[in-house]
């Protein structure tokens, strides 16, 4: 990836429901053939006719935003940041077409860094994809606490902490 490219984050509005469903929709069941198989899908109620993002992107006191790469729409996340400092990443999505470049990675770093006084991030993923345990756990440095309905391929979740530095710097 040239480390030139500028990432932008903006809150996600009405207009932006239809063209992140469709990159949403590519990105999950794109996820869901890697590990399941041809012909596969896979994703969050909703997530493939703009329900997903309507109930949990717009008029939500979380943080949802839209990413842009050089001023283009590449995806989005959504997050629920709390008082007592356990925040939740809700989700990430990048269009698969630009995946495995970095992006995602660079992405986190900006979460990271607009929210410094993070105690803990908490986040949860399908327990069949791969592609996200290696892109959360060994990019990202969260660890595996929880399998939720370990062996049930529909329903078995990775549950995914990361602890934050208690150190702040001055």
């Amino acid at each position: 990836m040239n480390m030139n490219n500028l990432l932008s984050f903006s809150a996600i509005v009405e207009e932006d429901i239809e063209p992140l469903t469709l990159i949403m929709t590519r990105a999950f069941d794109e996820d869901a053939r890697i590990h399941l198989g041809e012909g596969k899908t896979d994703g969050p109620e909703g997530y493939n006719n703009g329900e997903f993002l309507r109930k949990w992107a717009l008029n939500t006191s979380n943080g949802a935003y839209k990413i842009l790469l050089d001023g283009e729409l590449i995806g989005a996340y959504i997050l629920w940041v709390n008082d007592n400092g356990n925040n939740y990443l809700g989700n990430i999505f990048i269009d698969s077409s630009i995946q495995n470049k970095g992006i995602g990675r660079q992405v986190w770093g900006a979460i990271e860094r607009k929210y410094p006084d993070t105690l803990k991030w908490i986040a949860e993923t399908p327990g069949f994809s791969k592609r996200n345990h290696n892109f959360y756990i060994n990019k990202c440095g969260f660890r595996l606490v929880e399998i939720l309905n370990p062996g049930d391929i529909d329903k078995e979740m990775y549950v995914l902490h990361k602890e934050m530095s208690s150190f702040k710097s001055l």
